[in-house]
């Protein structure tokens, strides 16, 4: 049976010489590129291969697009193919930020039609922390053939979210933190502020206090109980696409449709200054 959203530290443990189980390793922090780099050659889980939030999971930022837009269909298959992934290859992505990263890849294979997809449930914090091993070997993957298909019902163009801003129909999900949802401060993007009519829900608020998600039945609390009767109709952003994929996975863990992802998030909005930015912890 394959994993679809979350795995724990024990079942990975049980399947790390099974060849048809590829992990990867998501770390990245957003202020230091190379981090993710550096970190991985020191030491990972073993056998996992390498994942770069810029240059993987993310295309070449151009005018029309956020800090990471979505990576070429073509080009992400036949990187996948090259580390091993090829149809009913089960994934593991995981990274040292709750899943903050490690999520960004679960959706796009979920996005690309891959089911066999889940994120390590506490990260590498958690393996670490139960004593579980580590190497600095590097893998040699043998290649695959990885065969995408990939579901626009997934996303959410800028058009859309545009739309729905100003009908004020539908739920719109900001996953960024509520300092900066608010307008407190804004250290990375244009402009201060969130798209005028969505509400906040950082994705922080999906993890107990010891970094693992909370339970199917609290996350379907949180979730329900701000989307209402048709979270399938929501759409979620952040400041780039990749922490909104978190609550994304937090929904599909709660038994939830996940709605859609805007990929351009904050950052495309706030380019432009003619779009409205909302202020304060009020629905805009």
């Amino acid at each position: 049976m394959s994993c679809t959203t979350l795995i724990s530290p024990t079942d990975l443990a049980d399947h790390l010489a099974d060849p048809e189980w590829i992990v990867f390793d998501c770390r990245h922090q957003l202020q230091d590129p190379a981090y993710g780099h550096r970190v991985y050659a020191a030491s990972h889980i073993p056998g996992a291969r390498f994942a770069d939030t810029k240059t993987n999971l993310a295309g070449p930022i151009r005018p029309d697009t956020g800090r990471h837009p979505l990576p070429g269909t073509d080009g992400f298959a036949a990187w996948l193919g090259q580390q091993g992934v090829g149809t009913g290859t089960q994934v593991v992505a995981y990274d040292d930020q709750t899943g903050a990263f490690a999520a960004r890849l679960w959706w796009m294979l979920r996005y690309l039609g891959h089911e066999p997809a889940a994120v390590l449930d506490g990260g590498l914090a958690r393996w670490t922390r139960e004593g579980r091993p580590v190497s600095s070997d590097l893998p040699h993957p043998a290649p695959a053939r990885f065969s995408p298909r990939p579901d626009a019902r997934r996303v959410a163009s800028l058009e859309e979210v545009a739309a729905l801003s100003k009908a004020r129909k539908g739920v719109l999900v900001d996953a960024r933190g509520g300092e900066r949802y608010r307008g407190e401060q804004e250290p990375i993007d244009a402009r201060a502020g969130h798209i005028p009519g969505a509400i906040s829900l950082p994705f922080a608020g999906n993890l107990a206090p010891e970094g693992t998600f909370l339970p199917p039945e609290r996350l379907r609390e949180r979730f329900a109980g701000a989307l209402g009767a048709d979270p399938a109709g929501s759409i979620h952003y952040c400041g780039s696409g990749v922490t909104a994929c978190h609550n994304i996975l937090a929904m599909a863990i709660a038994g939830l449709a996940p709605g859609r992802l805007f990929v351009g998030s904050w950052s495309l909005w706030s380019k432009d200054p003619s779009r409205p930015a909302a202020l304060g912890p009020e629905r805009g």
